[in-house]
């Protein structure tokens, strides 16, 4: 079911920033996506307007219980000039389970889709075309109901905006330096840690913030109850090579499912590579790093594709991977995915979905 759309466009177009010097999540385009629902009515008033301002009111259910969500995925420029983006379907099923999580409203798939569709296609010129550039788009929904009261939500409010972007680590592909977080949690099974919801990340930035403040980029999340086993790194999933395998940690419901998580697993094992996605645990870690038999380690997710790590600090002891350079299959992956979405290679998934 697709949703009856109003467009109004922008009297007052902003100028198009320069492509390389767009850092990350900085500038806006001109237009936003919004759709309101309510009990009563479901879904409704769906339009595309110019960016601007949005009014709450001070009791709004997201400020006080943090009934909020969000996507993040991204529209590329192809070389001949078309636009297209990499697997929204997965973000939109992934936003629906989010929804289910904090007790949001439910998006129908086809109208979800479509809506994102002629979002961007209202913004296409903003997509740059500079080598690694994309627009990144922001699908959020968030509850809006004006009452103190602890209650599950009627009023909610759905947006997409966008933002044109380059690279999300001033590193660029660069290998970038991790800590391991031993007392600070990011989430526990049973919780929300599968859930792309506000909270988590708000939760992060303590343990966040002591990293940058050690000289580090990110950190290494362990699990919430054990404090044994390895979860994922920053604002990514984490996937390592030891010997001849590359081990990702399992979902086990703390963990949030990455589409580039998934789609990482799916290429790899297409090439042959032998993939697992099973408990990895910090001992198994050190004993990796110890004998050399840690080859590569990367973080995977839509801002960054892949971030090569090549320093790894556990407690006291500082292990560097690969020499501090990008391995040979995070090279690969990075290759095969920015391709595909790029447009510079054939998709032999059906991942890529074209813009009008």
């Amino acid at each position: 079911m697709k949703y009856d759309i109003r467009i109004e466009r922008t009297k007052n177009p902003a100028p198009k920033p320069d492509p390389d010097n767009l850092g990350f999540g900085k500038i806006f385009t001109d237009h936003m996506f919004v759709m309101d629902y309510d009990n009563a009515h479901g879904w409704h008033d769906a339009r595309i307007v110019p960016f601007d301002n949005i009014t709450l009111h001070p009791a709004a259910t997201v400020f006080h219980y943090g009934a909020e969500i969000f996507e993040g995925l991204k529209a590329y420029r192809t070389p001949d000039g078309s636009v297209q983006l990499f697997r929204p379907i997965e973000n939109i099923r992934r936003m629906n389970n989010s929804a289910e999580r904090i007790c949001l409203p439910q998006l129908d798939e086809e109208g979800a889709l479509d809506a994102l569709l002629k979002f961007v296609e209202v913004e296409k010129d903003w997509v740059p075309s500079a080598p690694n550039t994309s627009l990144y788009l922001r699908p959020f929904m968030f509850g809006a109901d004006p009452f103190l009261g602890v209650h599950t939500v009627d009023k909610t409010t759905y947006m997409i905006i966008a933002s044109p972007v380059g690279s999300y680590y001033k590193e660029g592909l660069n290998p970038v330096t991790i800590m391991i977080e031993t007392e600070d949690v990011r989430a526990v099974r049973g919780g929300t840690g599968y859930a792309k919801c506000g909270g988590n990340y708000g939760a992060s930035f303590r343990a966040g913030k002591k990293a940058e403040e050690k000289g580090y980029s990110q950190v290494l999340w362990l699990d919430g109850v054990e404090r044994k086993y390895i979860e994922e790194v920053g604002a990514m999933n984490v996937m390592f090579m030891v010997g001849d395998e590359v081990v990702t940690p399992a979902l086990t419901g703390s963990i949030l499912p990455g589409v580039t998580r998934k789609s990482c697993v799916e290429l790899l094992k297409s090439r042959g590579y032998k993939v697992s996605e099973r408990l990895f645990s910090l001992e198994e870690l050190k004993e990796a790093c110890a004998s050399g038999e840690l080859k590569e380690a990367w973080g995977c997710g839509t801002a960054a594709v892949v971030s090569p790590i090549g320093h790894l600090a556990i407690g006291d002891e500082i292990y560097t991977i690969n020499n501090n350079e990008i391995g040979k299959v995070t090279q690969e992956l990075y290759d095969a995915l920015t391709d595909i979405q790029w447009g510079r290679a054939a998709d032999p998934f059906g991942w890529i979905t074209k813009v009008n």
